[in-house]
């Protein structure tokens, strides 16, 4: 029987790991992971074997290592990097008040933030408070919103949604995350951000970004498919303090770095060691 490096071709004869994720099968991945902690020859034991490029992988050495190290330890090096580069981070979002800002976040809903700053600067000089817009009609909002993606169903949120305010919480924002969920068009997303933004509580709003983001880079297991599940994950590993900030650094590095059709995985920071590397990976919890 041929060896190559006293590894059996048990090992050997497989599509190298590090060259061709997708063709390794979940069960071989996890012996050659192991194969590779233990053995850590100066010659891969994938030398010449489909491309193999016959060093011990050092340039792949971080994708063992994070591949095969505690989520937890996931969480401190990318909490890390966001800590060092942005420190200070918030929404793109332009308001003045509290209730500025719920409008804004409600016309962001499947708009892009861009759009809604294009928007906001007429309607807030028109209804820049809740009493202001409680007096307005739905068709005289909406010539403002047309704009954005779903302008009547949102037209008609904003002016429910102010008179309420102005009805049963005095002309103010509630801060109480059950009263937020009363407002029409607040769902648990909106109500996250204004917790967070403007009262500074450490909650995690989970939007498409977020979610997407939280998958690729295993902070979370597959088995969190939805926003909520996502949310309760990412709160029981982010440190209190980081929450408010988290939400921001993962929204951001989803919208501009790690895009949903086309990611900039060639500027990505967590390029060299991100879990998607793996085909279809189930990564452990």
């Amino acid at each position: 029987m041929l060896f190559i490096n006293n590894i059996p071709p048990l090992y050997w004869q497989k599509p190298c790991q590090f060259c061709q994720w997708e063709n390794l099968r979940l069960a071989t991945r996890k012996n050659v992971l192991r194969r590779h902690t233990v053995f850590q020859r100066k010659i891969c034991i994938f030398a010449g074997v489909n491309g193999c490029g016959g060093s011990l992988c050092h340039r792949h050495n971080h994708l063992v290592k994070f591949c095969t190290m505690q989520r937890k330890e996931r969480y401190e090096r990318i909490l890390r990097f966001f800590r060092e580069q942005t420190p200070e981070v918030t929404t793109e979002l332009h308001f003045g008040n509290a209730f500025q800002l719920l409008v804004a976040v409600v016309l962001s809903a499947q708009c892009t933030d861009k759009r809604v700053n294009m928007v906001t600067p007429a309607l807030f000089a028109r209804y820049p408070t809740a009493h202001a817009m409680a007096q307005a009609d739905v068709e005289e909002v909406y010539d403002y919103v047309k704009s954005v993606s779903y302008p009547k169903a949102k037209a008609g949120y904003l002016v429910a949604m102010a008179r309420m305010i102005e009805e049963e919480f005095g002309g103010e924002v509630p801060s109480q995350m059950s009263d937020m969920l009363r407002l029409p068009g607040v769902g648990r997303k909106t109500a996250n951000v204004l917790q967070a933004v403007w009262f500074g509580k450490a909650t995690m709003a989970v939007d498409t970004h977020v979610y997407r983001v939280s998958h690729r880079l295993g902070l979370v297991p597959p088995s969190a498919n939805t926003p909520l599940k996502v949310e309760r994950e990412l709160m029981r590993n982010i440190p209190t303090d980081d929450v408010p900030n988290a939400h921001h650094w993962l929204l951001l590095h989803g919208r501009y770095v790690c895009k949903s059709g086309k990611p900039a995985c060639a500027t990505c920071p967590f390029d060299s060691f991100c879990p998607k590397r793996l085909a279809n990976s189930k990564l452990r919890a």
